[in-house]
């Protein structure tokens, strides 16, 4: 991808997206992304001051597309039925992007309980719970516990069908186990009454 005059910091995003989609957070250097844009390095450190500024950008640009994929139909029946496409969205991005699922929650920094609570994943997640509430179908005491109890569950299944002792099984296997991974933690959010 040769850079002409136009948006550098785009394009630098753009290069550090190819990188990272096969090689996660490891993957990305300032010297190899302006490799490929076609420009110095001093030119990158205009629009980012160093190399984890850029990845910043580039884990923001991964959220977008994992929300994205995440975005539940709205035309479910039910926001139990939103909330386990959401759920389910989050699992399909992650087997199917390993390298990116890698830097958007691992290679960025910032890890922190207050650091997600704007990212596209959270917002996802949260704006599903946000409606089963407003409809009387979660405890509004319950909310904050089930958002980290159905993000632990994604995120851990995920961790263990990446890296763990899932890994190896096979993939119409392992999909009917996160459906009722899902499935298992969304039954059990408290209604209300």
């Amino acid at each position: 991808m040769a850079y002409h005059h136009g948006d550098l910091a785009a394009a630098l995003v753009e290069s550090g997206l190819e990188l990272t989609r096969s090689g996660g957070p490891d993957a990305l250097t300032i010297r190899e992304v302006t490799r490929r844009v076609g420009v110095t390095p001093n030119a990158a450190y205009r629009h980012f001051p160093d190399r984890q500024a850029l990845l910043r950008a580039v884990s923001a640009a991964i959220e977008v597309r994992m929300a994205t994929g995440m975005a539940a139909d709205r035309g479910l029946a039910t926001p139990r039925q939103r909330l386990r496409a959401v759920g389910l969205g989050y699992l399909a991005f992650a087997l199917a992007e390993p390298g990116w699922f890698a830097t958007a929650f691992f290679g960025a920094g910032d890890t922190s309980p207050e650091s997600v609570l704007d990212s596209p994943a959270y917002l996802a997640l949260a704006d599903a719970l946000d409606l089963m509430v407003h409809i009387g179908d979660l405890a509004p005491s319950a909310r904050t516990g089930a958002t980290w109890s159905c993000w632990s569950t994604v995120h851990g299944f995920a961790e263990l069908a990446l890296r763990g002792p899932l890994r190896h099984v096979d993939r119409a296997e392992l999909w009917v186990l996160a459906e009722q991974a899902v499935d298992t933690v969304i039954a059990g959010l408290p209604p209300v009454g």
